[in-house]
């Protein structure tokens, strides 16, 4: 066991003082949906005891574990406790998972993004479950009289094989409840896991699969009302006047106003991008009436900066790229020469357009603002951000703002942006009434905090000898700089230069899972494969002469690379090995390959595919994942799986366009998801077993998919594959 200093997450185990006498706390569920069946309430225990603000253990031998950070559908409702209950050593059957409050007195980082959760959760986890345990064997060696280094656990008992002596944890849990926090705890070998590495199935899917109330939308409250927002119809525009006569008389309608959601003076916070400050409103006795007011509200625009169609975006981001920006993000070597004396030079541009977010669940958010307190409840992946937004645009200290989280129906980045949450908040302090604020679809769609549209053109120098000897990448996005300078192949090409710019734009853009990944990553390996093929390599072997040489000689300080050449390599190797990799040709299929290194974390794929007139029909993904420690392999293959078709299906059939500022896609009939029948029959997923920390796993699986995609598809058709989406009969974001 690997001997810790707790004081490192000192700040995660804050004890509550203002509990009941001895550490007693009552067992709770903050959220009424998820009320228990007769049967699982008699086994709950009389009393719980709180060990610290992760875990408490009942009379009984029950253990609840919260669990602090969002579920936006990655599953670390399960993950994160599955960690606390490993260090714990308490049988998994013996545990009750409950979704925590912000709390930043306890925990750290409460949010969902960055496929960070467990990467930045798993130290102060760790730690929580083993101090736990070792309070408990204080108890017991007090108890006892022997030393506290005899004493053995094993599924939430604790033994002392001297003199015979057992005990459930339960037993103890009271005497463990008084004792301080221990300055040092062991963690656990990971030879020694019995949770961490098994199969574990979703906490909450019973309670998903049979219908019952775990998400915002479900959340009903006594005199609750139901508001809705009118935004501007496009960017570029503002609110100037709202006619309201004769809307408030409209059935079950209680009333219609403009408001000020975010005053002047407000202090806003990064998750407040895409505000809209002035919006109208409808309040009313239920969704349905809300909708039908909607519809028959008159609001009148002003228009406030430069309305913007697809072309400005087109234009603009090709503009861009038709020359260079002041100063290169990263330059090694001499790229003007070596293109200069090149034997031949490659060059692709590729772009993408806006997409929008489109999780199942549209924005959603409960708020009861009083005088005295507010308390919210609802979707977020960044409560701690929204909670400072509060302070200020509602005029009240934080310590007077509850903020609770439901289970999300996807957040995918658009839930980081919580100023949902703000207008419901917002809305019943205006009301003095309980409010759940509802989007429809259409409205979410053409709100914003869309994935920026992109750009990138790469350039690539052969020597005689079909060496790659230069590469040129120079990006642009809406609002965003789209090139990660210091990823590969930096580091493994002598004359290398990066460079990235940003195109301003009123269309509002924020992260979409996999931030700027989702498409350089798609970019960069389909021209990766154009490069080999006009060095005459296969595909995987001139990626891998590549590694090698960042391995072995590197180009500049290897420090300054953020990736690990030989895991980098080593996922690429294993799905050669696991797809039977002989070049390009799936015996009658045609197969493309692609890897990249995102979240901390390298996948490499394999596809196969027939084309089918202009659609790609997908037979197999192979996909090989360098994550660390895999906590809930069940879980890790349906994240990697479901990456892997969400990027599937936007690289092929989705966009996002405008017209004079105005989005021309508002629903599922003109905005193309994949479907069923488009998803690929088999995906099959190799994890690295190496022992390393967990890193991110949400989101690494969905960039290299587009380049195998678009790899796969050349083979199919000889055709290069440039523009997303691939198959749809819009015109290309380039001109």
């Amino acid at each position: 066991m690997a001997l810790v200093k707790t004081k490192i997450g000192r700040r995660a185990f804050i004890r509550n003082t203002g509990l009941a006498g001895g550490g007693l706390v009552l067992g709770f569920n903050w959220l009424a949906s998820c009320k228990m069946t007769p049967e699982e309430l008699a086994t709950l225990p009389e009393e719980w005891y709180d060990l610290n603000g992760f875990l408490k253990v009942g009379d009984n031998g029950m253990v609840t574990i919260m669990s602090p950070n969002p579920e936006i559908g990655q599953n670390v409702k399960t993950a994160m406790p599955m960690i606390v209950a490993e260090e714990l050593d308490v049988a998994w059957k013996d545990v009750i998972v409950e979704q925590a409050p912000l709390n930043t007195d306890i925990f750290t980082r409460q949010l969902a993004g960055g496929s960070q959760s467990i990467r930045q959760g798993w130290d102060g986890l760790r730690m929580a479950g083993a101090a736990g345990r070792q309070m408990l064997k204080e108890a017991a060696a007090a108890q006892w009289q022997v030393p506290v280094d005899e004493i053995t656990t094993t599924e939430g008992m604790l033994h002392h094989k001297a003199s015979g002596k057992s005990a459930g944890y339960g037993e103890m849990a009271s005497a463990a409840a008084a004792l301080e926090i221990p300055e040092e705890v062991q963690l656990k070998e990971s030879k020694d896991y019995k949770i961490i590495g098994t199969d574990r199935k979703n906490v909450d899917g019973p309670k998903i699969v049979t219908g019952q109330p775990l998400f915002g939308l479900d959340i009903q409250r006594e005199g609750m009302l139901i508001a809705m927002i009118v935004h501007p119809p496009a960017f570029g525009m503002k609110l100037k006047e709202v006619q309201t006569e004769g809307i408030k008389s409209m059935p079950g309608i209680k009333d219609v106003f403009p408001i000020v959601v975010y005053p002047e003076d407000a202090q806003k916070q990064w998750s407040d991008g895409g505000a809209i400050p002035e919006l109208a409103v409808v309040v009313g006795n239920s969704t349905w009436e809300c909708m039908q007011a909607k519809k028959a509200l008159q609001v009148a625009w002003e228009q406030a900066s430069e309305p913007e169609s697809s072309a400005y975006h087109r234009e603009g981001l090709a503009n861009l790229l038709s020359k260079a920006p002041e100063k290169p993000a990263r330059k090694d070597g001499d790229v003007e020469k070596a293109f200069s004396r090149a034997a031949k030079v490659v060059e692709s541009v590729y772009s993408a357009p806006f997409l929008a977010h489109n999780t199942m669940e549209p924005m959603n958010f409960f708020a009861h603002v009083t005088p005295d307190k507010a308390e919210l409840l609802g979707p977020i992946q960044t409560p701690e951000f929204l909670e400072m937004t509060l302070e200020s645009v509602l005029g009240m200290p934080k310590e007077k703002i509850d903020i609770m989280m439901t289970r999300m129906g996807g957040g995918f980045g658009r839930r980081l942006y919580g100023t949902f949450a703000v207008e419901a908040a917002v809305i019943s302090q205006k009301m003095q009434a309980p409010i759940k604020l509802v989007y429809t679809r259409e409205d979410d769609m053409t709100q914003g905090t869309y994935r920026p549209s992109y750009m990138v053109k790469y350039r690539a120098a052969l020597d005689e000898n079909d060496n790659l000897i230069a590469w040129h990448v120079r990006g642009a996005g809406t609002n965003d700089d789209l090139v990660f300078e210091n990823r590969f192949p930096a580091g493994a090409v002598e004359n290398y230069l990066a460079e990235k710019t940003g195109l301003s734009s009123n269309v509002t853009t924020g992260a979409w899972r996999a931030p700027r990944s989702n498409f350089i990553a798609g970019a960069e390996q389909a021209f990766m494969d154009e490069v080999a093929e006009a060095a005459g390599k296969d595909p995987i072997e001139f990626r891998l002469e590549l590694f090698d040489r960042a391995i072995n000689n590197p180009v500049g300080d290897p420090e300054k690379n953020d990736y690990d050449p030989e895991r980098y390599a080593g996922v690429l190797k294993l799905v050669r090995e696991k797809a039977n990799w002989k070049g390009s040709d799936g015996g009658g299929k045609a197969r493309g390959v692609a890897a990249y290194y995102c979240h901390n974390s390298y996948v490499a794929q394999v596809m196969d595919l027939t084309m089918q007139g202009n659609t790609p029909k997908i037979d197999k993904v192979w996909c090989a994942v360098d994550c660390g420690i895999v906590i809930n392999p069940l879980s890790a293959k349906n994240q990697i799986e479901g990456g892997i078709v969400d990027g599937i299906g936007h690289a092929t059939y989705s966009a996002l366009t405008f017209e004079n500022g105005k989005p021309q896609q508002d629903n599922f009939d003109t905005y193309r998801l994949i479907r069923n029948v488009e998803a690929p029959k088999e995906i099959e997923t190799f994890f690295v077993d190496n022992g390393i920390d967990p890193t991110g796993l949400g989101e690494p699986s969905l960039p290299p998919i587009q380049g195998a995609l678009a790899n796969a598809m050349y083979k199919a058709t000889g055709r290069r594959y440039y523009h997303q989406p691939f198959i749809n009969n819009r015109p290309p974001l380039v001109g």
